[in-house]
């Protein structure tokens, strides 16, 4: 008994918290140095200088339980910090990953979580006792021995030179501290959430008195329906008609008047970011004006089009709601009828993209003169098994949820299953529009695609804050209606001798939809538009963390990105 005593009170000594305490908040660092593709100098300075720093930190008091709670942001990042390694293998959390908690539902959230559990526990196991060790040491107010603290000092600005040599070498090698110091780079990316938090909060007065200045240009009598369907995680990869082994898109590959894109890449890995960009004039290039523009469905509303938007997602004060809820309807249909969310939790109903089809009916119904249709769907998400009716499950088994590479046959052969549903979906559409005999027109694309354990990096979900070749490349096609080919005959063969060349996803849709509206604004850029004989492909470029457009081949460069890319056909000056 007294032996054990011995060892219950040397677990909250001093030593032993400062010692837990040094480890708990290094071990980010020394991960890091590990995972992130950067010189050795580099690796060193981000590991010899946030240590020997974390020391002095924690020789500050004598009474280190007091200091290990005064640190506990610190402890905080360190834990959030290590789940996300868990989740994406490399990478500091990012100002996105900061945003995702605001907007992100609870149903994703728990799907997500458990998939993280073994992070979780480590967390749980290592982190949870530190605090609780911390506490017991500071209520018995118990103190560091001096000798210790000058040694551990001493220690500690010998590091600290160390280390800043080491951040000169690093800085000549391209080494930005606000960028690449772990943790100095999360404190960073918090502001940077702050200050987009505070611009979203503000949008309605920043944007209050924008307008494109549209105005049409087709003849007002003619009736026209233009639809914008925005997939979700649907990446090019399993689809049939980019080349995939299986028959993902049976419906889609006998469609007649459709056009596919095959060099088409998203501008961003996050919904968040993505879709805005898709319903919007915005792009990577100069994604900051989205705080003072409109989006896409006002500039139909100027041209004198009845617009709706319907999503099979749910709300989350967001880009995406401020621009959907511009239409003259629009309707969440995972929302409550008293305006809550979590129908789906509370009723035990699972919503499907096919539940969008009896609103486009409604409003088909109308036959109305001129009419834009949005849809936001929920595609490919994870958990892919809930994403479409078992009655739909083609490929099998498919029953597999956890995020384990072991689990891949299982899991893709859900995703396949959800591309297979998205065809359904999208033929179910077309069928509806073209049965108006209307001029009509119908472009889909992804806001991002999704990893499935592809290659030896294990790699799963989508949203790191490095992409890969799999999250990028995303569908992106144009169907035309009989009436829309026999109107303007020229458009088919403008698409036809466009279909090969690259395309940024973000930037083209926008100007592409107003363009085969008739619509036009001084925000319209024929260089832009697909169904344009102007149209011009830009370079590739990535909305990074930071909302700065960085060229591709600075984000995703990997030797699997750079094959993946040259397989595809994708112009691309990686390594």
């Amino acid at each position: 008994m007294r032996h054990f005593k011995h060892i219950i009170s040397k677990s909250y000594a001093p030593q032993t918290v400062f010692w837990l305490a040094l480890f708990v908040l290094s071990f980010p660092n020394i991960c890091l140095s590990f995972t992130e593709q950067v010189p050795l100098i580099s690796r060193l300075t981000n590991v010899i200088l946030p240590v020997s720093a974390y020391v002095l930190a924690l020789t500050a008091m004598r009474n280190t339980g007091r200091t290990v709670w005064v640190l506990f942001p610190l402890i905080f990042f360190s834990a959030f910090q290590i789940v996300l390694l868990y989740l994406y293998g490399h990478s500091v959390i990012a100002v996105d990953m900061f945003l995702n908690l605001l907007t992100t539902n609870a149903g994703e959230a728990m799907e997500l979580l458990d998939n993280l559990l073994p992070s979780i526990v480590f967390v749980i196991l290592v982190y949870v006792p530190l605090l609780v060790l911390a506490s017991v040491s500071a209520c018995k107010g118990l103190e560091l021995d001096r000798r210790f603290m000058h040694r551990a000092r001493f220690a500690s600005a010998f590091g600290l030179a160390v280390g800043a040599v080491c951040l000169f070498f690093s800085v000549n090698r391209g080494f930005i501290v606000r960028n690449d110091l772990y943790p100095i780079n999360v404190f960073y990316n918090v502001k940077l959430a702050i200050d987009r938090t505070y611009a979203t909060a503000h949008y309605a007065e920043t944007s209050r008195n924008f307008t494109f200045k549209a105005h049409p240009t087709h003849e007002r009598s003619e009736r026209e329906v233009y639809v914008l369907v925005i997939g979700e995680t649907a990446r090019a990869a399993d689809f049939q008609l980019y080349g995939y082994r299986r028959n993902t898109t049976p419906r889609l590959s006998t469609a007649k008047g459709l056009f596919v894109f095959s060099k088409a890449l998203t501008q961003s890995n996050t919904t968040h970011k993505s879709v805005p960009m898709l319903i919007s004039a915005v792009s990577a290039v100069d994604y900051d004006n989205i705080y003072k523009q409109k989006g896409l469905i006002t500039a139909f509303k100027e041209a004198g089009f009845h617009t709706v938007f319907f999503s099979n997602q749910l709300p989350n004060h967001s880009f995406i709601d401020f621009f959907g809820e511009e239409a003259d309807e629009w309707k969440f249909i995972k929302e409550t009828p008293n305006g809550r969310s979590g129908q789906t939790a509370a009723e035990g109903k699972e919503f499907y993209d096919g539940d969008l089809l009896p609103l486009i009916d409604k409003v088909l119904a109308k036959k109305r003169r001129k009419q834009l249709i949005v849809l936001h769907t929920y595609g490919s998400h994870f958990e892919y098994l809930k994403r479409y009716p078992k009655a739909m499950s083609h490929y099998r088994p498919d029953d597999a949820s956890e995020a384990e590479a072991s689990n891949r046959p299982s899991l893709l052969n859900a995703y396949d299953n959800t591309i297979r549903y998205t065809d359904w979906f999208l033929g179910e559409v077309v069928r509806r529009v073209k049965g108006t005999r209307a001029m009509s027109a119908l472009l889909y694309t992804s806001d991002h695609g999704e990893n499935i354990f592809d290659d030896r990096r294990r790699l799963f979900l989508h949203a790191s804050p490095i992409p890969s070749a799999f999250e990028l490349h995303v569908p992106f096609m144009v169907w035309l209606s009989p009436r829309y080919m026999a109107v303007q005959p020229a458009r088919s063969g403008i698409l036809r001798s466009n279909e090969g060349k690259p395309v940024a996803t973000n930037l083209s849709v926008f100007h592409t939809l107003i363009d085969l509206a008739g619509i036009r604004t001084p925000y319209f850029n024929s260089h832009n538009s697909v169904g344009d004989m102007a149209y011009r492909p830009r370079p590739y470029v990535y909305l990074n963390d930071h909302n700065e457009a960085i060229p591709l081949e600075r984000m995703a460069n990997s030797t699997e990105d750079v094959l993946y890319f040259r397989r595809a056909g994708i112009p691309f000056r990686g390594r």
